[in-house]
């Protein structure tokens, strides 16, 4: 499992530089909150989804829902170092006539499974989906990552009490739990802790771990896939801006891009980084 976590966390790296290429040739976006969810979505690309970049729209391959939109920068990247894509083609992300737009386009882009970016509205789509799968005796898994600041919108918890309702247990549930929004703190802007009961109380199997902890996030998928009649939620602690020295941990770098400067910064950062790996 070493080489495997290093292998991951260099892709990873890849991932983030990815996420800094992509908002600052758009001179716009979301990378702090794009970094910290890096490692959870390169698990899922690179490890666990049952997926084929050849054939996006493979029947029985396994869904992920970007519930909090505006990450599409790891999304995006993560997709094109698995082989959907040239990761040249991040240097067009948000760009007119792009099929990187700002929030995934799933007519845009094949392989992206729900247009998402209203929040809290790629939560339901993707209980729907997992729902469809129960329906139709398909043994695909559903995933879909949300953000800690999504979690102050009402829909998430309507769609948590109907999939603890039809006992979704193909689908699992990321929380990026980075504790920054775009105005501050989550807890200072809205409190919607504590996530953990909460999701719990709405009938869902819940597991804390560290979200940059390749063990940590392969043991929780594991288990995910053991638990019956009931939807996973993974709740997973995370920095923002992760990796990029002046970005973590600051709401500042929530929505905007790196200019000239920082972006060399950043760069350096990740180079720097890439060479412990």
């Amino acid at each position: 499992m070493i080489m495997e976590n290093l292998k991951l966390k260099r892709i990873a790296n890849e991932v983030r530089k990815g996420i800094i290429t992509g908002t600052f040739h758009a001179k716009a976006g979301h990378p702090g909150g794009s970094l910290s969810s890096a490692d959870i979505i390169t698990y899922l690309y690179f490890e666990e989804m049952n997926i084929d970049p050849k054939n996006p729209d493979m029947p029985d391959r396994d869904r992920f829902v970007l519930s909090k939109g505006h990450a599409a920068p790891a999304l995006y990247a993560a997709m094109a170092h698995r082989g959907y894509f040239d990761p040249e083609e991040l240097k067009t992300l948000r760009h007119l006539g792009s099929r990187l737009q700002g929030h995934p386009s799933m007519r845009n882009l094949p392989g992206v499974d729900m247009s998402t970016g209203s929040l809290g509205q790629g939560f339901s789509a993707a209980v729907g989906m997992a729902l469809a799968g129960k329906i139709d005796h398909k043994d695909y898994r559903v995933y879909t990552l949300l953000g800690d600041g999504e979690c102050q919108e009402g829909q998430i918890y309507e769609a948590a009490m109907f999939a603890s309702a039809k006992k979704l247990d193909n689908l699992t549930v990321i929380l990026d739990n980075n504790n920054l929004q775009i105005d501050g703190k989550i807890s200072d802007v809205n409190n919607p802790y504590p996530l953990d009961s909460k999701f719990e109380a709405f009938g869902f199997h819940v597991i804390t771990i560290d979200g940059h902890d390749f063990d940590a996030i392969r043991a929780a998928f594991a288990e995910a896939k053991t638990v019956k009649e009931k939807p996973t939620l993974i709740l997973a602690r995370t920095l923002k801006g992760k990796g990029v020295s002046y970005m973590e941990d600051s709401a500042e770098w929530h929505g905007k891009a790196p200019g000239e400067e920082l972006y060399q910064v950043a760069m350096n950062d990740l180079e720097e980084i890439g060479k412990t790996l």
